[in-house]
């Protein structure tokens, strides 16, 4: 069960991330391209799950896992929601940030110690194999990356709540999937944690990815202008 949602959650992210770039190349907007890298990224990660739930675990696997998806995936896609709210010159600069931090993230994971060799095809609990620096990068980026996703994602559905008309309140029901979606990912970090439970960790990657695509396709369903539905979504 584990191996088919660690699978699941690659495909979907991969889907994701394909049309998103689609949108991106075309429209040339920046929040679409932050959006695109973080789903990428994200995928790389799921598939780095699905290699160690099946084949088995090794250090660099879980290596690429926990930098992957414990720390980069979620402040990139936050990066998309700040561009859109706080404009380029805001989002440039946050985007700068996150680039230093990334590189930080990847020296961190590259170099540091790990407790024993990584074996078996039990998801390693990170708290228990890795030292202080990159589990602190992980509950930083993850933590703040979630609030920005989903304070973003509340304030653009109040806002659309508020508007007259049918298409106002189909974007509003998207930003509260795109909400509900970051928070069932927020939360299997929190379970892999400390309940450590394989399956609903897995369950929890492919549920908040899936929840998170179905908002964007709800943005855009019934929009003649479904290049851009998405940005408009978020808003």
């Amino acid at each position: 069960m584990v191996s088919a949602l660690a699978f699941g959650a690659t495909a979907v992210a991969t889907l994701f991330a394909q049309a998103t770039l689609a949108r991106a190349t075309r429209n040339r907007s920046p929040h679409e391209g932050a959006w695109a890298f973080a789903l990428f990224v994200f995928a790389l990660a799921s598939a780095a799950l699905a290699i160690g739930v099946t084949t088995g675990w090794d250090n660099g696997t879980f290596r690429a896992f926990y930098l992957l998806g414990a720390i980069l995936s979620v402040p990139w896609l936050a990066l998309g929601t700040v561009y859109l709210l706080l404009g380029r010159t805001v989002g440039r600069r946050v985007q700068w940030v996150l680039v230093g931090f990334s590189g930080l993230a990847v020296g961190a994971m590259l170099t540091c110690a790990i407790d024993g060799p990584i074996t078996g095809t039990t998801i390693p609990v990170g708290r228990e194999v890795l030292p202080v620096l990159p589990r602190v990068l992980a509950a930083v980026a993850s933590g703040v990356g979630a609030i920005v996703i989903i304070v973003g994602a509340l304030v653009s559905a109040a806002r659309f709540a508020r508007r007259p008309g049918r298409d106002a309140r189909r974007r509003a029901v998207a930003n509260v999937l795109i909400a509900l979606g970051t928070l069932v990912l927020s939360g299997g970090g929190l379970i892999q944690g400390v309940v450590g439970k394989d399956e609903a960790f897995a369950l929890s990657l492919a549920l908040g990815i899936t929840v998170i695509y179905a908002g964007f396709l709800v943005a855009a369903a019934g929009s003649g202008r479904r290049h851009d539905a998405a940005a408009e979504a978020a808003a």
